[in-house]
Formats: structure tokens, sequence, C-alpha cells
């Protein structure tokens, strides 16, 4: 079934399965249960981008999809992770391992398993394939995607109403198109809300480096450069490298981190940088895994191009913390504004 936005109109035996899993990446965890079932039950295969399971962001929100289906819809799941440096043979065995031991969805989260995707999905059409944050065209395919830039202009927004210096920086994991759909979004929403004001941007890594996703280290010195240049916001979209950025905007007191991806002021692993993440921008990746998940469970598996978009909450801010009660006013007036039409967000710099 082809399943279209309101905003986009558009077998292997067990042992082989675990020998081929742990070849091509690490597993968070193992199934109940091996190989594809006769009784119907729903097995759900999640590939994750580098971080996985646990990275504070973008991964976690997706586990969190993967968490409801377990719970509401009794599936069983498989969880395997990506590694640094792996090449593109890698993502195509994990996938193929998944869809070969019966899993069903079979999802690739982040835009790395596209090519991957592309390849494998054609091989096995009885499979339904979930892919987020990129399009794949193949027809058993679920592209779940989200307008970042809609809700990174909140959060310029956000910065721009809380900062006392006119000085905000944002850290993006690596330098590619879907990361700087989050800095255009959010450098527009601080030169709109306050044209005084400068916006500095840094990439932690360039081109095939991923690793710009998964490095603490430098998400810490990245925020530590920018706090040194008097800059007080910081937004870092840059998947488990910005609980470095947050770390750092904490240990200087009247500085402010934005988060991204997951409520990180609600995360365990940050909980005491807590005071310092104004908000976070919220991409609800587990809403797309769990309808793709129920689709299949009910038979009528979804497949197409969805736009989760901030007219449906597929992207938002979050209120922990209640930092931003004196600016809630102008937040829902601009987020109006642009589910409304009024404002039209970039998604490019």
């Amino acid at each position: 079934m082809r399943r279209v936005s309101k905003i986009t109109a558009a077998c292997v035996a067990t042992a082989a399965l675990a020998l081929t899993a742990t070849a091509c990446g690490e597993s968070s965890t193992e199934p109940s249960s091996g190989g594809t079932e006769s009784g119907g039950k729903l097995k759900i295969g999640m590939a994750y981008d580098v971080g996985g399971r646990g990275d504070n962001s973008f991964n976690d929100s997706a586990a969190r999809g993967l968490d409801k289906a377990k719970s509401e819809l009794g599936a069983e799941t498989k969880e395997l992770t990506a590694k640094h440096g792996e090449t593109p043979a890698d993502r195509e065995a994990r996938l193929a391992a998944l869809a070969e031991g019966g899993f069903n969805p079979v999802i690739g989260v982040g835009f790395a398993y596209k090519d991957s995707i592309d390849k494998v999905a054609p091989k096995f059409p009885k499979t339904t394939f979930g892919l987020v944050d990129s399009v794949s065209d193949v027809k058993n395919v679920d592209s779940i995607v989200f307008t970042e830039e809609q809700g990174s202009y909140l959060a310029g927004v956000a910065a721009a109403l809380k900062s006392k210096t006119g000085k905000i920086g944002f850290i993006g994991g690596v330098d590619l198109p879907l990361i700087k759909k989050f800095a255009a979004g959010f450098q527009q929403g601080v030169k709109e809300t306050n044209p005084k004001a400068s916006v500095q941007i840094q990439y932690l890594t360039t081109g095939t480096d991923l690793s710009g996703f998964g490095s603490p280290d430098k998400g810490r010195a990245a925020a530590q450069g920018m706090l040194d240049k008097n800059i007080d916001v910081v937004y870092a979209a840059a998947g488990g490298s910005g609980a470095g950025a947050i770390e750092a905007v904490a240990a200087k007191k009247g500085t402010w981190a934005i988060g991204v991806d997951s409520d990180q002021a609600k995360d365990p692993a940050l909980s005491k940088y807590a005071g310092s993440i104004l908000t976070s921008v919220v991409k609800n990746v587990d809403t797309g895994v769990f309808e793709l998940a129920k689709s299949v469970k009910d038979g009528k598996p979804i497949t197409g191009v969805h736009t989760y978009s901030l007219a449906e909450d597929g992207v938002s801010l979050t209120t922990t913390g209640n930092h931003l009660t004196d600016i809630q006013g102008k937040l829902d007036e601009a987020k109006k504004k642009i589910v409304d039409g009024q404002i039209k967000v970039q998604s490019t710099l």
C-alpha cells in the first residue's frame, strides 16, 4: 500500500543467521527464538546506525518504537548495530541476515542504509523494509523521513530569545545534506527572530567519515571552542557526539545546550546536565517504527514515502524543565506560521 503524508503527497537456519549477524555487526538483543516462525508472530529486525541503542539520541528514538512494538504487539526482535569504518557490504549482509532469518519488517536506521536497502529489498519481495531518514524507490520499502528543518527553526527562535550574548552555535555530526537541514532551519529561526545575532556552524567530520555521530570527545571539544568565543547557546545535531557538547555547556554557568532526536534532558545518562538543556528537537522516529510494525502485523504493510512534519507532530520541541515557559507564546506563534505556510523554512544553507 502506498502511503503519502499530508505534506509530501508523494531461509537460513538459526545458526547461519547468528554467524552472519556476528560477522556484520554487534548484536544488542538476541531473539527469543530463531528462524522463521509458522505461527505468524511478528518478528522485527532492527539495524541501527553507529552508536546503536544507548546513543542518547537518534538510535534511541528508533529503539523506543521497537520497545513499544514488543510491549503492545508482542513482537520478537533482533537488534544489530553498525560499526565505525564498516563497508557497504557489511550493511547489506546485516539486512540480508535479518530478512533470511524471517524478520519482517526489517528496518535500517539512518540514511547510510539507503544504498544497501536498495540492493537487498528487491531480493526479498515478501519482506517489508523500513528506511529512516532517506527515500528508496523500491516498492517494498517504507521511507520514514522528517522535516528536521522545521523543528530546528523553532529551536533557533528559542536560542535567539534566550541568548544574552547574541552569539549562537550549531554543531553538526557530519557535513551532509541531512545535517544541513538542521543547520539551515536553525540559522533561519535565529536570524528571523534576532537579525543581529550570529550563528557559528561547525561539522565534526566530512564525507564518508561518519565517526562524527559517535565521538563525544569531538562534540565536547567543538562546544568548548564555541564557549570560549562567548557563544552561550549550542545546538548539536550530532548523534552520540552531542552528549559531549552537552557536557561542555553544562560546565559553564549561564549557557544553554539544545539536544536532538530524543528528549535528552530525560536521558538517564545525561540527567546531571538536565538543568543546562534548554530543549531538544525531537524527531519521532519511534512513531514511524511502530506504525510500520503494526501495519505488517495487520497484514497491510505500509510502503512508499511518509514525511512526519511539524503539522502532525513528527518534529517538536520538548518542554522538560520548563525553560521555555517565558517564550512559549512566541514559539507557538512561529509554529502556527510554519504549519499555515506563512513561514517557509529552508532546508539548505
